[in-house]
């Protein structure tokens, strides 16, 4: 007898539908799988024996042959487990086929019938609704990603059993509640606050900036002077996800596994500076996302900046500038969303006190040109923001006085990024970062005295056209956090500050 169980597949972030083709008949015992299917897919033959046989049916002794279709596309995972398993039973006639429920089944299984929570099924399910599915059977313990998921019915399932009775109407079911996203707001959870931070006011208004644009930043300063706090206290003045932006997340954590429930934080990501260039951008195998995509819409952090190697380090410089990372491998492309904030930290120098106003450098010249050499012009050049961070003094830190809380400053930026959204909302961008040439020429003018100031620092500096377009982009944001509507001189003012640094250091 033959069955057929809907389900789905995964290529990068876009699922596909998929058929389970059970042929069930007399002859020697066998079972063969074909289909383009991966060793994953391939060992379910004694996952789905084990948890037929400990779930209290009879493992069918014929010849089986499953038929995962379309056939010209691998299938990868071990997702196909509990439709394989619902197909043979079927196709036994352990089960009624004819009158079968026929939703789109999705599920690992254990060896005792448990049902084991996927990767990567937020994407599959959000693709099947928009293909005019309806109906989900999913692991229970996958439930958490799925409750914003609309116009669907889903139910969650723990064992086969489970599963077996629900499709043969002797159990009922309670579809998942689909709850409005407008009922969870995020709540900032960050154990950093601002207001700790004792000093460095200039620092914090430039990270203030960066993230009321999404602009990137890189802070140089002797080691100590508080530059992994700045960073880490970042997440407490982003501001608040919407529905869009929270489901982009969710669907590449989905996808790596890393997904616990849903998201309502922007991610803050920091790789290690041992880490690989495939580990950062994406790759291995089966072309999974990396940290520049797992910290999409979020913060990526790489602190100590030229210890990171420098070929890894060049790959961030395409991403950067487009929003989106292709990883190629023989037999797949994928392209991977990775809109991210970079703030990167590093020391000026081998000892760390080049340039410091409180500590003597005790590096030689060629130790400093060979220590900053590991960064390239090209890379900086994509940085909107430098900042210089020294150590901070005693009086600074003995105060009992706490600084402005991250609240206040929080508020400034949702206010500065619901001006960005109204204004570029109609071109397709969210934020400053991603403005184009075109939106720069359309919001970005210049009076008189603030295009004479740019135009002399241009020369002066020896600045790039990106850095050109980048310093408007940054004024642009700072004019929305004062409530300008215009661009003035002080703010342009304010922006040409922060592209000094990778001047000043390069010896």
């Amino acid at each position: 007898m033959l069955a057929v169980i809907k389900s789905y597949g995964l290529k990068g972030l876009e699922g596909f539908p998929v058929s389970a083709e059970i042929d069930m008949h007399a002859g020697m015992p066998s079972y063969d799988i074909v289909g383009l299917a991966d060793t994953a897919v391939k060992e379910s033959k004694e996952r789905v024996r084990s948890a037929i046989k400990n779930s209290g049916y009879h493992y069918p002794v014929a010849s089986a042959v499953v038929n995962l279709a379309p056939a010209d596309i691998k299938k990868e995972g071990s997702l196909y487990d509990l439709p394989i398993a619902i197909g043979m039973l079927a196709a036994s006639k352990q089960i009624p086929y004819d009158s079968l429920k026929r939703p789109i089944v999705l599920g690992e299984l254990s060896l005792n019938g448990e049902v084991r929570k996927i990767n990567g099924l937020l994407p599959m399910l959000i693709t099947a609704v928009q293909q005019g599915e309806k109906t989900f059977l999913i692991p229970k313990g996958n439930a958490g990603e799925a409750v914003f998921i609309e116009g669907a019915t889903i139910y969650a399932v723990e064992t086969l059993q489970e599963a077996v009775g629900f499709l043969t109407n002797q159990i009922e079911l309670q579809p998942l509640a689909i709850r409005s996203w407008a009922t969870d707001v995020a709540v900032n959870k960050s154990e950093h606050d601002f207001k700790y931070i004792k000093g460095q006011y200039a620092a914090k208004r430039a990270m203030e900036i960066a993230v009321a644009g999404n602009h990137n930043i890189i802070m140089i300063g002797p080691p100590g002077a508080g530059k992994t706090m700045l960073a880490r206290a970042v997440p407490s003045i982003m501001p608040n996800l919407t529905f869009d932006e929270a489901l982009e997340v969710a669907k590449i954590h989905s996808v790596s596994g890393q997904l616990d429930g849903f998201i309502y934080e922007r991610p803050f990501r920091t790789p290690h500076h041992s880490s690989t260039m495939v580990a950062l951008t994406g790759g291995g195998n089966k072309a999974r996302p990396g940290e520049i995509s797992l910290a999409h819409n979020g913060v990526l952090f790489l602190d100590e900046l030229p210890e990171y190697n420098r070929q890894t380090l060049e790959t961030l410089r395409q991403p950067l500038e487009d929003g989106v990372i292709t990883v190629s491998r023989n037999a797949i492309s994928v392209t991977y969303p990775a809109d991210f904030m970079l703030i990167a930290s590093m020391n000026p120098c081998p000892c760390g006190n080049y340039g410091s106003a409180t500590a003597e450098c005790k590096c030689t010249a060629s130790q400093i040109h060979r220590y900053l050499n590991k960064l390239s012009g090209p890379l900086l050049d994509r940085i909107d923001i430098h900042i210089e961070v020294d150590n901070v003094t005693y009086n600074d830190l003995q105060t009992d006085d706490l600084a402005e809380p991250s609240s206040a400053v929080r508020e400034r930026v949702n206010k500065a990024r619901a001006i960005q959204r109204d204004r570029l909302s109609p071109y397709g961008r969210r934020c400053n970062a991603q403005m184009t040439p075109a939106d720069i020429k359309r919001f970005c003018k210049l009076d008189r005295q603030s295009a004479n100031l740019l135009e002399e620092s241009f020369e002066k500096l020896n600045l790039t056209a990106r850095a050109y377009n980048r310093i408007l982009k940054v004024s642009r944001t700072i004019a929305d956090l004062d409530g300008s509507e215009n661009i003035t001189v002080k703010h342009v003012a304010e922006s040409l500050q922060y592209r000094q640094l990778d001047r000043k250091y390069r010896v």
